[in-house]
């Protein structure tokens, strides 16, 4: 069984709701995934958008030590509402803070959004609350099983 990622706020391939653009609602999505391989030992999430007009794109959020055996995240629950598990941690956003931080891209063409469940192989990565998403990315090429991703767009009219 492959690892799957769903959510009941954002559907891939569709436009990303109000509520996790930034400067509508800036709250994480619900998250749901199954099928983890075997060697799981724990999860982090990311929402990356590599077409920010930036030359490496732009990290929206980034968790990780979430624990084997959580299966989901609530609404908010990146947004400071409640909901990480404990031992779970927040890295630094593009925007300068930990914690999630919605779409928010310039004028132009939608941006994708990716959000990705990644299975770690370790219990816990190196990583803090003041790390980039470069530094997670890192991090998690050394030890990721398997990833899922939905993607959705999102984009202001110039």
């Amino acid at each position: 069984m492959a690892l799957k990622l769903t959510s009941t706020d954002v559907t891939d391939g569709s436009t990303l709701p109000d509520a996790q653009v930034y400067a509508k609602g800036n709250t994480s999505p619900q998250l749901s995934w199954s099928g983890a391989p075997d060697g799981t030992k724990s999860f982090a999430i990311t929402m990356y958008d590599p077409d920010a007009p930036t030359g490496s794109g732009f990290w929206h959020w980034t968790v990780a030590n979430i624990p084997a055996s959580v299966t989901s995240l609530p609404s908010g629950a990146g947004s400071g509402k409640g909901g990480l598990p404990q031992g779970a941690v927040q890295g630094r956003t593009d925007f300068g803070k930990a914690g999630f931080g919605g779409a928010a891209p310039p004028p132009g063409p939608a941006h994708r959004y990716i959000i990705t469940v990644f299975a770690v192989d370790i219990d816990r990565l190196e990583v803090t609350d003041q790390d980039s998403g470069a530094v997670y990315g890192f991090n998690l090429h050394f030890h990721t099983l398997e990833k899922a991703s939905i993607t959705a767009t999102y984009g202001v009219k110039g």
